[in-house]
């Protein structure tokens, strides 16, 4: 059916739309109410997929990251049908060399499961051995137990956790370790728990105490960066501080890491950590080359050449 269409005395023109047309404007706009419910509703998974795009590489540790926010959701559903819902641990493992991202992730997850209402919090208590262990018996017990209540509504975040496990029988480390598994049982939904560290050491770590790894349903593996994803960060980091690289300082910065790779080098296990050495090196130079000349335009201040890069 044709839309009606009327001309007035004065010249203007009314458009009468037919049934048909309203009845599909309608749809649209319900169409888009939905979309926008959906979106509002998975407003979680649409900043846990900003922070990740965001993030270089990492790609099944993205894809895992998003079944778990499935999973949730899903299993919250199923509550709400009244059907058997699993009110699952969620403490992790991370393994994998230094710079592979695994802080980064552990603050993704703690904002994201805030954002859930998984945690009441959302905030990250960063931790090592020296913050756990204390120098007498009965006193790691107490700071540990203290960092867990510190935790509470949140993630703990114990890097190097591989450490704890070192030392002998009369080390105080195993005291930690009793207590946060004691802890990891009885508070298991008031916090996440993510110990982190090298792969071979952790899974030696593992062995330490019986049903430890069981506490842990995700064991997550972080690997090296390639050529290619170390450049990329690179280019990010020198972006983020405002200076760009010189097609020679490019070359000379992708030759070296595919050296380095070639050889296998253990400078390139350290990752981001070491791609953040030279860039923050390379800004250092080129500050103490520009020193010296008597202009300073925008171009110069910002580019970043192969003189200025050093990988000594």
């Amino acid at each position: 059916m044709q839309n009606e269409i009327k001309v007035n005395q004065n010249g203007t023109i009314n458009v009468v739309l037919t049934k048909s047309k309203v009845r599909k404007n309608e749809k649209e706009e319900n169409s888009n109410k939905i979309v926008a419910n959906k979106v509002e509703e998975h407003s979680a998974l649409v900043k846990l997929e900003d922070e990740l795009k965001s993030l270089i590489g990492l790609e099944e540790i993205k894809k895992i990251l998003k079944e778990i926010y499935a999973w949730i959701y899903i299993n919250r559903k199923r509550s709400e049908h009244g059907l058997k819902d699993q009110n699952q641990v969620l403490h992790m493992m991370f393994r994998g060399n230094p710079g592979t991202g695994k802080t980064t992730i552990a603050r993704i997850i703690a904002k994201v499961f805030q954002e859930m209402k998984v945690l009441s919090k959302g905030h990250l208590v960063e931790v090592e051995r020296a913050d756990l262990v204390g120098e007498y018996i009965g006193h790691t017990a107490i700071k540990t137990r203290d960092l867990v209540k510190k935790a509470i509504g949140g993630v703990l975040f114990i890097d190097e956790a591989y450490s704890l496990g070192r030392g002998g029988e009369k080390d105080f480390g195993k005291e930690a370790i009793d207590t946060l598994v004691s802890h990891m049982e009885n508070k298991q939904h008031d916090f996440i728990l993510i110990l982190a560290g090298y792969d071979s050491e952790m899974n030696r770590f593992l062995r330490l105490n019986t049903g430890l790894e069981s506490r842990f349903p995700f064991i997550i593996d972080f690997p090296d960066y390639d050529v290619g994803e170390l450049l990329l960060i690179a280019k990010k980091m020198y972006d983020e501080r405002q200076y760009v690289l010189s097609n020679d300082a490019y070359e000379k910065f992708k030759q070296h890491l595919q050296t380095l790779l070639e050889n296998d080098d253990i400078k390139l296990k350290s990752n981001g950590r070491y791609i953040r050495n030279i860039v923050e090196r390379s800004i250092r130079q080129q500050a103490n080359r520009l020193l010296y000349t008597d202009t300073h335009t925008k171009t110069d201040l910002m580019q970043i050449l192969s003189s200025d890069i050093n990988f000594n």
